[in-house]
């Protein structure tokens, strides 16, 4: 096609990148809206239902990027996009009158598709923009993954009025409604405020997957995978996080879980930047090294620990002649007892948000003490315990620091997600679209598995760190994999591209 003028092509990313934040709010829809209805009461869903109702619309979302790309080369993205605005505005509408988990389930996995708008979105917008101003409108476009942000920081407070703060619970149903009417409206103006464009040449499926059997790609898709996937997995596993182990209210839980989504979500064109200028290889050896110290410092649950303490024994034989809350006496020997409430180490322990009581603790706190274990007139013999001792280890696990944590690794998520994308005109000059295209759809698949492991592993082990450590493991393989892989190409064993090699040397 001839190249658009400057104010098409401005109007036409606004307003697809309008729809990509509309349809990516809706496809996190489930993070509020299935945490507040388990929170409530309203269904009795399980850590592992709750992890497959969070995963199944990011899985659809994903998996369906490859043909929905392939269907606006033909079409055109003001078809494509257009007409998925308006068909995910069903489902969303129909979730209203779903009253269990099977419904819930499947009207979950009819609007995942909202997530495929990305494939169609970028194959769209990249007809509008001459090559050397791709980079730049691809990166504003990709900022619609801020739409995350939209539902955890608006959708709890939406539920909270809609529910008259929990007095009508059945009004939950009106959520759904809001969202659909939402899809459609921005449906409608995008037909409205756009011009159909598709690329003069079309490639072939076969085409498209010859890069597959490359590990080259595959390993870019573990990297998204990390990055990317765990963005969209944390940005609804995050809201039942809080709720459960920092004891919020849902409301408070979105706009925590917002500090960690929408600067991700801004901070993706500032990847792109970033990578031009130090390289991705370096950008992703940073986000991966800051993750691991991040994510293992979340490794340590918020928790309490009784263990066994120092106690006293009798030094010699003898008859108590008296006990105390102080000390304990046996013929003419006194023995100090540590009460409870005689250290000053001892604290009241407050799950919560509010610290009034327990103060800002950063490192475990104990608290010791001990109980008397005879009674006036019993007869001991030299060496017998005679006050057991008690030790109580707390950590708080600070919320803020905790969230300061949580911010940090999103925006290194962030700019993780541009990085990976720079590889892939580095590497695949020819194939962007094919490679990029799969890329998406590997990464993409991280949203969907990572919430169903969390599920499972906290349902096997009642830690909700776990999520975290899992995290941590494959950030650890992707930069060992990603070193191993520079190392080898410095000695010639892989084919690579003039452009890669400047950047490896670089």
């Amino acid at each position: 096609m001839n190249q658009p003028s400057s104010g098409l092509a401005a109007r036409t990313l606004s307003v697809t990148t309008l729809a990509f934040t509309i349809c990516f709010a809706v496809w996190m829809i489930n993070g509020v809206l299935v945490t507040f209805l388990v929170n409530n009461g309203i269904y009795k869903w399980s850590p592992v239902q709750v992890g497959w109702l969070l995963g199944v619309p990011v899985l659809v979302g994903s998996v369906l990027r490859l043909p929905v790309g392939i269907l606006t080369d033909k079409l055109g993205g003001r078809w494509v996009m257009g007409s998925l605005l308006m068909l995910c505005a069903v489902p969303v509408y129909l979730l209203s009158y779903a009253d269990d988990y099977t419904s819930f389930l499947a009207l979950s996995f009819c609007f995942g598709i909202a997530g495929s708008t990305f494939a169609s979105g970028v194959a769209y917008v990249s007809l509008f923009f001459p090559k050397n101003k791709q980079g730049t409108a691809l990166g504003i476009f990709g900022a619609g993954n801020m739409g995350a942000a939209l539902t955890t920081l608006f959708g709890p407070t939406l539920l909270e009025y809609v529910t008259d703060h929990g007095a009508n619970l059945a009004a939950w149903r009106s959520m759904p409604r809001l969202y659909a009417a939402l899809l459609a409206a921005t449906g409608i103006v995008f037909f409205l405020l756009t011009k159909n464009a598709r690329p003069t040449a079309v490639k072939s499926m076969r085409d498209r997957l010859l890069p597959l059997r490359e590990a080259r790609v595959w390993r870019f898709g573990l990297y998204y995978f990390v990055v990317f996937g765990s963005f969209v997995a944390l940005s609804q596993w995050l809201i039942p996080y809080y709720v459960n182990v920092y004891s919020m209210p849902i409301v408070m839980a979105g706009f925590m879980t917002t500090a960690f989504n929408l600067p991700s979500g801004v901070i993706r064109a500032v990847g792109g930047v970033l990578a031009d200028k130090i390289g991705a290889r370096m950008l992703l050896y940073v986000v991966f090294g800051v993750c691991i110290v991040c994510l293992f410092l979340l490794f340590f649950p918020r928790m309490e620990i009784n263990a066994p303490g120092q106690g006293i024994m009798a030094t010699r034989a003898g008859t108590v002649t008296a006990v105390s809350d102080n000390e304990i006496q046996i013929g003419d020997t006194r023995y100090a007892i540590q009460h409870k409430g005689d250290t000053d180490k001892n604290i009241k322990i407050r799950f919560g948000i509010h610290h009034d009581t327990e103060g800002f603790l950063i490192l475990p706190t104990a608290s010791t003490w001990q109980t008397p274990l005879v009674k006036a007139g019993d007869t001991v013999t030299k060496g017998q315990l005679i006050a057991k001792g008690n030790t109580q280890i707390y950590f708080q696990a600070n919320v803020w620091i905790f969230t300061a944590l949580v911010f940090i690794i999103g925006l290194m998520m962030g700019l993780g997600s541009a990085a990976v994308f720079k590889h892939i005109p580095t590497y695949y000059p020819n194939d962007i679209g094919s490679v990029g295209g799969i890329v998406g759809v590997l990464g993409g698949l991280g949203g969907f598995i990572d919430p169903i492991v969390f599920g499972y592993l906290l349902s096997a082990t009642g830690v909700w760190t776990t999520s975290w450590m899992m995290l941590a493991g494959l950030s650890i393989i992707s930069i060992a994999l990603m070193h191993f892989a520079i190392s080898r190409s410095k000695v010639g064993v892989y084919t690579v591209p003039d452009e890669a090699i400047k950047q490896i040397k670089s």
